[in-house]
């Protein structure tokens, strides 16, 4: 046999003798093979080593099934037969292997801009006559309203509200607010025309949290005063197209300048969070009680008398489920305020008053929430600046006024949802807000509808018929009359 013949036989029997299963052999290879899973298991944790945590217990693969080959060798994998696992049981000892538990990142704070919201609603409005004083002789009064520069002479449609909200937290304990308005009118320009669309500022505060729950906190800069139920209320929140005559008295604009303190208990705010989950038209969460001092002397006005305006504020959800099955869901508020201030109000010749005004007022506000029929009161009493037509001068004169409404809440309808209302509002006391402080005599009844055919659309259609003095001390006389309003508010 040649030498080549001799190297292939011998080749031949070697390749046959390590294809012959030998219990001692695949022991070492099924070694091998454990090594190599742990050599991949430590490069895994060190792939990881920035998420990786406490390592946990992890079985090995069972006898009987196939090892997958080492993805750094390429050794193949061994399947051993039921009889050679039976052998190599005894002899091999179960290693005790470690897991890699990966831990999710943790969430990275967020960033400044993120935790800041942009927001904000439109409202346009059209005020037409069916009867009634739309015009008169010089001196005699004519229906004009005090929240609405929309009801007059040769006026079509106007935009009462366009707001735009940033507001956001700048951190855990630390939230801010700004909110401009860009429907602001601006009157006596040429020739004593009125001009519309200046940009005024409505609010400017930041809030300071004292506790983690956020149940107390410190209200520092322009704002609400906590004052009257629907004075707090946002206009986009507000049933009836404006605030009443007698409540809006004591605040004209609902804002000042100056520190509040509020608080609100966890039980008050549950319940303030699920009237808003089920879409309940609340007021805010000005706080369940409030503590404030102001300037005084409204919005955007400096201060003039060095004195402080005081209020005081407390308000209380009571659910009503426990009276029966037909007050399930039903929720009663109630609650008080007080309001103690001096003021100098403008003066028509020009400047303000050399004199400070007592200007005092406690108030009630009380509220069914409508399911489906809800009731909504409040009334003020107290005394105030007020022409005085005999004297010709501002004198403090007492002052009382306030408003009942009912309403209604149909959540479908083809239409979409909707909510009929019927409102009765008086009042009789002055005006602080405008020169000279004129006297208004108001009595006005309000039948409206809101619809709402999609979420960022309203539309509100009302009748109201209405007795009033303009509030201009130079006119005198009640002007009466019927209009049919409407406004169309749209959020963005």
């Amino acid at each position: 046999m040649t030498r080549q013949g001799w190297i292939a036989a011998g080749t031949l029997m070697l390749g046959g003798a390590a294809a012959l299963p030998a219990p001692a052999q695949t022991v070492q290879d099924l070694q091998r093979q454990i090594d190599e899973l742990k050599a991949t298991i430590a490069e895994l944790k060190a792939a990881q080593a920035g998420r990786a945590s406490a390592p946990a217990a992890a079985p090995i693969a069972p006898a009987g099934t196939a090892v997958a080959a080492s993805p750094t060798t390429g050794a193949p994998a061994v399947a051993p037969t039921a009889t050679q696992s039976a052998a190599i049981q005894p002899a091999v000892t179960r290693p005790t292997t470690t897991q890699v538990a990966v831990v999710a990142d943790k969430p990275k704070p967020a960033h400044w801009y993120e935790r800041i919201t942009l927001r904000g609603y439109t409202q346009m409005r059209l005020n037409e006559f069916l009867s009634g004083d739309r015009t008169a002789p010089a001196g005699v009064s004519r229906l004009r309203s005090v929240h609405d520069g929309g009801i007059g002479e040769d006026s079509n449609f106007t935009l009462r509200r366009v707001r735009l909200i940033l507001q956001g937290d700048i951190s855990d304990r630390v939230s801010f607010y700004l909110q401009p308005d860009f429907a602001t009118n601006v009157s006596n320009q040429s020739g004593g025309e009125r001009r519309e669309g200046f940009l005024q500022l409505r609010d400017a505060y930041v809030d300071a949290f004292l506790d983690p729950d956020r149940r107390f906190r410190l209200r520092f800069g322009q704002s609400k005063v906590p004052f009257g139920w629907e004075n707090l209320q946002s206009s986009s929140n507000r049933l009836t197209l404006d605030r009443s005559d007698g409540i809006n008295s004591a605040v004209p604009s609902e804002r000042d300048l100056g520190v509040v303190a509020y608080y609100t208990p966890s039980r008050v705010e549950k319940i303030w969070d699920r009237l808003t989950d089920d879409g309940q038209k609340l007021f805010g969460n000005y706080g369940a009680f409030g503590l404030a001092v102001y300037n005084g002397q409204g919005t955007n006005r400096a201060e003039t008398n060095d004195g402080l305006m005081t209020v005081a504020m407390a308000t209380w959800p009571i659910e009503l489920d426990g009276l029966g099955a037909g007050w399930t869901g039903q929720v009663f508020e109630f609650g008080a305020a007080a309001l103690r201030n001096r003021v100098k109000p403008e003066l028509r010749a020009g400047g303000v008053s050399a004199v400070s005004f007592r200007d005092e007022r406690v108030g009630f506000h009380a509220m069914l929430y409508p399911q489906p029929i809800g009731f909504q009161a409040e009334w003020n009493w107290g005394r105030g600046p007020e022409f005085d037509r005999d004297l010709r001068a501002i004198t403090t004169k007492r002052l009382n006024g306030g408003y009942i409404q009912t309403m209604a809440r149909v959540r479908q309808s083809p239409l979409g949802p909707f909510m009929p209302y019927a409102r009765w509002q008086r009042y009789r006391g002055g005006w602080k807000a405008l020169p000279n402080a004129p006297r208004l005599d108001t009595d006005e009844w309000e039948l409206g509808i809101e619809f709402q055919p999609t979420p960022p659309l309203e539309l509100t259609i009302a009748y109201a018929r209405m007795d009033r003095t303009e509030a201009d001390e130079r006119r005198i006389g009640q002007a009466e009359g019927s209009l049919i309003r409407t406004q169309l508010q749209w959020n963005y």
